[in-house]
């Protein structure tokens, strides 16, 4: 079972939406912004290798944004990082079995779609692989709130469903059942309703997927929560709940947009506050039935 960190293409998003309840003084101690208030962030992505099977978990940002969409939104790189990124490994995009999402905002989503050329409509990439999603996730990307509508990309579901390999779950336990017994999965509700997030469970290491729930060390501060988080008190205690059963289990959370850290633990610090240890860099073919730990960061 070997895990892989695969890097997408960057983002700069405004600190003070990203760090939505903390004070400027404070996040920009831990990210510091541009002259336009920006932060930069990572899309990373999570492969998993098996024998016969492999399986990414979300596909970052993507480059399907047109020009002024992709100014608008801070993308970075114009090409599509991830597919460099699959390709350093070894692979193609027709060698991914599965994708799994844990929600269909764009910037974890927009990775499935081919880079933008002018006149061309959009279309998907991964012509082989299964999409795994779960059903309230897709739900929300299908009817938007008008608060959260910009998140989404209007033709990605439609997109999906005429694949004719989507996959939608009712929740944790079908989400098992699609993508296998060594994945385990939870639901939370916080950042936006129904996100799935899974956790690989090696003999000897697990890593828990974040997504938005996490999105890098600074949000292990568990009253820390963004802008964009549909219901942050909510949050709070989901965090709380998920950061006391991985320090109970010695879980490695890994970060979707901490430009820094991959992965890392959790633990209490002497004032009972979760802190993230033992932290990782970008990791290759991470064989979490070994108990050799990949670099620190």
């Amino acid at each position: 079972m070997l895990a892989s960190s695969v890097l997408g293409n960057r983002q700069r998003l405004d600190g003070g939406a990203m760090f939505g309840n903390a004070p400027r003084a404070l996040w920009s101690r831990w990210l510091a912004p541009d002259e336009l208030g920006r932060v930069e962030l990572a899309c990373r992505a999570l492969l998993v290798e098996e024998p016969g099977k492999r399986t990414l978990f979300e596909s970052g940002i993507g480059a399907f944004f047109e020009p002024s969409l992709r100014e608008r939104y801070g993308v970075v790189e114009e090409r599509h990082v991830l597919l460099e990124s699959l390709a350093a490994l070894g692979l193609g995009e027709g060698d991914i079995d599965q994708v799994v999402l844990s929600h269909l905002h764009f910037d974890h989503a927009g990775g499935l779609l081919a880079p933008y050329l002018a006149g061309k409509p959009l279309e998907l990439c991964f012509g082989r692989a299964e999409f795994v999603v779960g059903r309230r996730a897709f739900e929300r990307a299908e009817k938007p709130h008008p608060r959260d509508h910009a998140s989404f990309i209007p033709e990605l579901p439609g997109l999906l469903r005429a694949s004719g390999r989507l996959r939608i779950v009712a929740g944790p336990e079908e989400a098992t059942k699609a993508v296998g017994e060594r994945f385990a999965f939870v639901e939370t509700d916080g950042h936006t309703p129904g996100m799935l997030h899974a956790t690989a469970r090696g003999t000897s290491a697990e890593l828990l997927f974040c997504a938005d729930m996490v999105p890098g060390t600074a949000w292990v501060h568990a009253p820390i929560t963004m802008g964009y988080d549909r219901y942050p008190e909510h949050l709070v205690d989901e965090k709380a709940g998920i950061f006391q059963q991985s320090a109970e289990r010695g879980t490695y959370l890994v970060y979707t947009h901490d430009l820094r850290v991959a992965a890392s633990r959790v633990e209490r610090d002497a004032r009972g506050r979760f802190t993230p240890v033992n932290a990782v860099g970008e990791f290759a073919r991470w064989d979490l039935n070994e108990a050799r730990a990949p670099i620190a960061a």
